[in-house]
């Protein structure tokens, strides 16, 4: 490639803080911007959380409007283009993105499983999954996933032994959340949401229903019984917010939780809390829980959470959704405050798994430079 700049179109619907969107921001921010530029294709009218940091790297947000549209993709890959990679991101959608970039002339073009699902499709739209299945499978040249169910998701089972297949592991900058902040610090964050001397229950994600808030709810109701020094800490935004308040109210929780909205920083936070509990319906693997782990906090998931998501570490406790929200509240209690302070250990754990940003830049680069770059390798190795 020379010094040839490589260009890269990420289509991720809309740069907001989110798992997807964190990790790519990550990988942004390290990968050297002489040897390559991302775009972002948005699919929505209004400013993302990201926009203003992306545009500050020299990257174009490229504002869409209709995300069916094979031939509005096309035509804008010629406008802001060209471009030698396309990275798609938008699960099923991931289709109609490659498909254009393959029309568009883009020569390598990926689409990247992030998220599994609760399997409970209705037979209209598991015709459409299998349409655009086939059609990812036509149009893109790598088949990158987070997770191994992510894979079977997005690719169906097959797809493993295709030379298009790749394990990707997620990436966070896990050293910010390491050490703990300052004791004064910590003091401010608990007088600011009034939970000192409290049993502080953490949960960090999109209120969204795959998120589970209202089965949260339960839980911190049987917890406040046993505990009434309980606090319910949930950081996030999102469109069933209104609804997990008013259930909060019926159920007589308004004391007990703490709205806290979208935060920029959460790893102080993290650090004030007794427990993480993700009692999610479906995850491609949950990074967020990376993030808890990264700060030694012992956390409660439930067991649709991926394998790969634990860092072996002790720290991940699996309840199955099945179990009542008082065996949920009795696991909180029997591991709250159990965290895990070795920082070396910690970061051991992370270079094991792959799970750093060296690590995935450097895998990403050799996609992105159209080589081979281990993405051949069957995704077992990398679980060794």
């Amino acid at each position: 490639m020379g010094s040839k700049t490589i260009r890269v179109l990420q289509i991720a619907g809309a740069m907001n803080r989110a798992g997807t969107e964190t990790m790519l921001m990550n990988l942004y921010r390290k990968i050297d911007k002489n040897k390559y530029q991302f775009d972002f294709v948005s699919y929505s009218s209004e400013k993302s959380h990201y926009d203003e940091e992306i545009e500050s790297y020299g990257g174009k947000i490229i504002r869409l409007t209709n995300p069916l549209s094979i031939k509005q993709l096309v035509a804008a890959i010629k406008v802001y283009g060209p471009y030698d990679v396309v990275h798609s991101h938008t699960l099923f959608h991931c289709g109609i993105a490659n498909s254009a970039a393959k029309i568009a002339g883009v020569k390598v073009r990926i689409a990247h499983a992030h998220t599994t699902d609760d399997n409970k499709a209705s037979l209209v739209r598991k015709t459409y999954l299998n349409s655009m299945r086939q059609l990812i499978h036509l149009s893109s040249t790598h088949y990158l996933a987070c997770s191994q169910n992510a894979g079977y998701f997005l690719y169906g089972k097959k797809a493993e032994q295709s030379s298009k297949y790749s394990y990707f592991p997620n990436s966070i900058d896990f050293h910010p959340f390491l050490e703990p902040p300052a004791d004064e610090k910590i003091k401010q964050i608990k007088t600011k949401y009034e939970i000192e001397n409290h049993l502080v229950v953490g949960h960090i994600g999109r209120f969204i229903k795959p998120k589970n808030h209202l089965f949260l709810l339960e839980i911190t109701s049987e917890l406040v019984k046993q505990e009434p020094l309980t606090k319910l800490l949930l950081i996030g935004e999102g469109e069933e917010k209104r609804t997990i308040k008013q259930k909060a109210k019926e159920l007589g929780l308004e004391k007990n939780i703490i709205f806290a909205g979208l935060l920029a920083d959460v790893a102080p936070l993290l650090h004030c809390m007794d427990v993480f509990v993700f009692p999610s319906i479906y995850e491609g693997l949950g990074l967020v829980l990376l993030e808890a782990q990264a700060t030694g906090l012992p956390c409660v998931v439930s067991d649709a959470i991926q394998e790969e998501a634990d860092l072996n570490l002790g720290l991940i406790t699996k309840t199955a959704l099945t179990e009542s929200p008082n065996a949920w509240a009795n696991q909180i209690l029997n591991v709250a405050g159990n965290k895990q302070t070795d920082a070396i250990k910690i970061t051991q754990a992370f270079i094991h798994k792959n799970y750093t940003i060296p690590c995935s830049l450097k895998k990403l680069s050799s996609i992105y430079q159209n080589h081979n770059g281990g993405s051949h390798e069957k995704y077992i190795d990398h679980l060794i």
